[in-house]
């Protein structure tokens, strides 16, 4: 049972990062066009783990987001063993959707979420580091740079790991592809992280009256 404010607030941050970061796994096999460039719809989620991942980095501290982490690639695997097993398992005839249909939407998941949690946990823990590394360079001050900069660099691992592992490696995409696909979805994650920056003070200052107490990291 929670007992404290604190608690709520966290178990309320893990449950909406957790989630995104599943979503973002299951609906990756869909490419989105945008007009200008294609990108791969499991983008969507990922600046609000990141914008996460630095509000909670600053309440929490480093270790507590880690362990979360961790926790959400378990989390993930379970997920893939749950599709992988509703894809394996056999159609019973009149089902909505036939068993090619459900494999190419669902079975398509499945290196992807392979790749994605390489690409989350190393990109993750690239973030933590480079948000305390910047916290301790500005003294706890200029909440956006340290929520940006730490952003700018893991998004780019993160989006040419998962390209790699998830994409290139299975031949579904080319070389080419890969390139492409991973300067598009990173800028556009670039973009909405860039965009989110004024939502990282307003939760920053939202936790400080919830929680009642300055955060590790004063800024």
């Amino acid at each position: 049972m929670l007992q404290t404010r604190k608690e709520i607030v966290f178990v309320t941050m893990a449950g909406i990062f957790i989630t995104s970061a599943i979503v973002a796994e299951l609906i990756s096999c869909k490419t989105v066009d945008f007009g200008l460039y294609p990108v791969i719809a499991g983008i969507a989620p990922w600046p609000v783990v990141f914008l996460l991942t630095d509000v909670m980095n600053e309440y929490f501290g480093k270790q507590a987001v880690r362990r979360l982490s961790w926790i959400t690639c378990g989390l993930i695997a379970f997920c893939f063993l749950i599709v992988y097993l509703a894809v394996e398992l056999p159609t019973a005839a009149g089902s909505y959707m036939s068993d090619a249909e459900f494999r190419k939407v669902f079975g398509g998941s499945l290196p992807i979420m392979i790749g994605s949690i390489s690409a989350f946990m190393l990109s993750q823990l690239i973030d933590v580091y480079l948000f305390s590394f910047f916290s301790k360079l500005t003294k706890g001050k200029m909440i956006w740079l340290r929520s940006t900069g730490s952003t700018v660099v893991s998004q780019l691992v993160d989006s040419y790991t998962v390209l790699i592992i998830g994409f290139w490696i299975p031949g579904v995409f080319t070389f080419d592809q890969v390139l492409i696909f991973g300067i598009t979805g990173y800028l556009t994650k670039l973009v909405i992280a860039v965009g989110l920056t004024p939502l990282v003070y307003v939760m920053h200052y939202a936790a400080k009256a919830l929680l009642g107490e300055k955060p590790t990291a004063e800024g």
